[in-house]
């Protein structure tokens, strides 16, 4: 009886700890697009969607970049595959990376 009553309660324990860090992970989102605009004033710039939506990514010491020469090397009309976090305000760039050749959508 002991024995289940404990098994009861890791199982619980262990749902609850699944259902705070579910929400965490659900929170990473990987956006290709175009970019079209940077402000260099807040670490921020403006990309294109496939499917045409705005997005504005921000980015901190902790941003990393790969075939790119950092936030100074992104430019209007780079393609780019941007892995970033969900937070109260806005997205904000884990990963930023160039896409393939540089092509655009229009």
């Amino acid at each position: 009886m002991f024995t289940k009553r404990i098994a009861s309660v890791l199982v619980i324990a262990a749902l609850a700890l699944g259902a705070v860090a579910l929400p965490a992970q659900a929170a990473l989102r990987h956006i290709d697009g175009t970019v079209v605009s940077k402000n260099a004033d807040n670490h921020s710039f403006r990309i294109t969607t496939q499917n045409g939506n705005r997005v504005r990514i921000k980015v901190t010491s902790n941003t990393r970049f790969e075939r790119i020469a950092g936030f100074g090397g992104l430019h209007k009309g780079l393609g780019v595959e941007v892995d970033a976090k969900s937070t109260a305000n806005g997205l904000v760039a884990t990963q930023v990376e160039t896409r393939g050749g540089g092509r655009q959508w229009k």
